[in-house]
This record gives structure tokens, C-alpha cells and sequence, in this order.
């Protein structure tokens, strides 16, 4: 599968190119646009169980749909709900990606997708406690609101990030959460940050240059009706 990205930046979209019988699996409601001749199906993959994990915990659909291209081949377009960039990165088979909520965007038919426990940390921090992992060989494609940029830690290097801008990171790096202000929970709160994650290598994160909940929490104020 070979993937291009079309407009760039805050509008993008990742055309996926398939050979004749390659199959690519797609997060419901990601396709944009398809070449003709491709076929789609839509199940719950590895299982209702899993499906509905998924679905509940780690911020994706309940169904996953897979486009097949047909003998001489095709293309599917896909793009994130929210404006903002896309970005193609390699999953390794001895190294594993942790996907934060609403990320996944597609993925080639090699690499599956589960629901992983991230710990009460990601559960404090306002991912929900649940990651998506992305194991086996091929590549992802994540979506984030904003711009999508990597970030590559040495072994012992760290790196401070505010949980609402966490796209993605391999399995190999720790995180740990913290204070923005470490030992001072109203210095934290005063500068408007709070809990921040601490990120240390080695190994690569991918992280969003907006806040999804804060436009939420914008809106919110801004609109006049209330949120439950």
C-alpha cells in the first residue's frame, strides 16, 4: 500500500493506493472518496467483545470497514472529522503503537487493532484509561486536530506534554503522569495546564498542535445551549 498526502496541513487527506486484491481497513465514517471498482464490508472486527471495547473504551466505532480493491487495483481517500493534518507512520512487528482516542484513522490489512488498558494515569490525565494498540507490521494513518508532528526521544530523553495533545507514541516509551508544577497541585492549576504527561525514551510520540477539549469546553461557553 502506498499512501499520499493530499492537502496537507489543515485539510488533509491520505490517499491510499492498493494493489489488485489488497485489502486496507478503514475507521467507520473515515472514507472520503474511492476509486470505482472497490469494494467495502463492514464487521465487527476480532468479535463483538472486542468490537464493543473498541467502540466504548477506546473512542472508535464499533465497526471497522475493509475496502478491496479490485484485480487492477484502486485507491480510498480518507480524512479526520476534525481540521487537521494526517500523517502515515510505520508500525513494527517487535514494536507496537499506543493510538489516544479518535486517532486511528486506517491501517493496512497486516496490522490489527485492540483495545489496551493505558492505566489510571491515562484514565486521570482525560484519555478515558483505554488506548487503542496497533500491533503487527504495515502502516497506520493517524488524524489529529491541528498540526501532526513526531518527536523522536533518545534512550533516558524526556519530553513535557499536555495530555489533550497526545496523538500516538510506541510502546517502547514510559509515560508517567504528573503535575504541570511538580510538587505544587495550585501553582499547577494557576497556570492552566494541571496534569501533564512526562513522556521518556526511547522511542518516538506524535502529538497535535490543538486541543480537541478545549474547542469542546470553547464551544461550550460560546453556544447557547448546555452540555450534560
Amino acid at each position: 500500500m502506498q499512501i499520499d498526502i493530499r492537502f496537507p496541513g489543515s485539510f488533509a487527506v491520505a490517499r491510499c493506493h492498493l494493489a489488485g486484491g489488497e485489502t486496507i481497513r478503514v475507521e467507520s465514517g473515515a472514507m472520503l472518496m474511492t476509486s470505482k471498482g472497490v469494494e467495502l464490508e463492514a464487521k465487527v472486527e476480532g468479535g463483538l467483545l472486542r468490537g464493543l471495547a473498541r467502540s466504548a473504551f477506546g473512542g472508535e466505532s464499533l465497526f471497522v470497514t475493509r475496502y478491496i480493491a479490485p484485480p487492477g487495483g484502486g485507491w480510498v481517500d480518507v480524512a479526520h472529522h476534525l481540521p487537521g493534518d494526517t500523517m502515515a507512520v510505520p508500525v513494527r512487528s517487535d514494536v507496537a503503537l499506543m493510538l489516544t482516542r479518535g486517532s486511528w484513522l486506517a491501517s493496512a490489512d497486516q496490522v490489527e487493532i485492540k483495545t489496551k488498558w493505558g492505566g489510571m494515569s491515562n484514565l486521570i490525565g482525560g484519555e478515558g484509561g483505554f488506548l487503542i494498540r496497533a500491533e503487527g507490521s504495515g502502516q497506520v494513518i493517524l488524524g489529529c486536530y491541528g498540526g501532526l508532528q513526531a518527536v523522536e526521544l533518545a534512550p533516558g530523553e524526556s519530553v513535557i506534554v499536555d495530555s489533550g495533545h497526545v496523538v500516538a507514541y510506541e510502546e517502547t516509551v514510559r509515560s508517567d503522569l504528573r503535575r504541570a508544577v511538580e510538587g505544587k497541585t495550585i501553582q499547577s492549576l494557576k497556570s492552566g495546564e494541571g496534569l501533564v504527561f512526562e513522556f521518556t525514551g526511547p522511542g518516538c510520540i506524535y502529538t497535535q498542535t490543538r486541543n480537541p477539549t478545549e474547542l469542546t469546553n470553547w464551544l461550550t461557553a460560546m453556544l447557547p445551549f448546555r452540555r450534560d
